[in-house]
């Protein structure tokens, strides 16, 4: 298989496990994802404007303020990946799923799915989307896990939402990012390559 179709692939996947995540697990209980997921939470409260859409449209907003940080195959392949999961969280709303009685049981499961699906993005040198962009850029200038920085950069955002909607979201969302943080750094860091990734040198434009 073409290595640049391979990666794609690879993106498609991460992007499915990203949308599953957020919408079978996470969202039905109102527990952003993350920075990008928190707005669309705020956006969807405000307006009455569909999840998928919401998430499609502050994440474009956010990669092209960061555009000049990527090379032309990152920023393809970060919108790409955006696209596949609001695409995701769209069909997977249309199942009607009814989540788990126990919040925490989604929150958990949800958390390590959303993980592992970030930590593929960023393996392939893209973005998750969002704060993931910055992260991603943080990551490669200090040469450090993406996650520790996708933490501390989601965690205003979930303060603001909580602020507005429920303070509970706010612990929620932390334990969900402090799980799927460290499922991001275990996957980003593991000895196997999945494939080439997208991006062969970090450059501005």
């Amino acid at each position: 298989m073409n290595s640049s179709i391979r990666s794609y692939f690879i993106i498609a996947l991460g992007g499915v496990l990203q949308g599953l995540a957020m919408a079978l697990f996470l969202f039905p209980h109102s527990i952003p994802s993350g920075g990008a997921a928190g707005l669309a939470v705020l956006i969807n409260y405000w307006f009455n404007i569909p999840l998928s859409f919401a998430l499609w449209f502050v994440n474009f907003s956010l990669l092209v303020l960061a555009i000049k940080w990527l090379g032309n195959s990152s920023a393809l392949g970060t919108m790409f990946g955006i696209s596949i999961t609001s695409l995701s969280i769209y069909y997977f709303d249309l199942i009607k799923y009814m989540p788990i009685t126990n919040v925490w049981i989604d929150l958990v499961i949800g958390s390590l799915i959303l993980g592992c699906g970030v930590g593929i993005l960023l393996r392939q040198d893209v973005s998750n989307g969002g704060m993931g962009v910055l992260a991603l850029i943080f990551s490669k200038h200090r040469q450090i896990p993406p996650g520790k920085p996708l933490l501390l950069l989601n965690g205003s955002i979930f303060i603001l939402t909580a602020s507005i909607i429920d303070w509970h979201i706010v612990i929620q969302a932390l334990i969900s990012q402090g799980i799927a943080t460290r499922v991001v750094d275990i996957i980003y860091n593991v000895n196997v390559s999945l494939s080439k990734p997208l991006l062969m040198g970090w450059r501005k434009k």
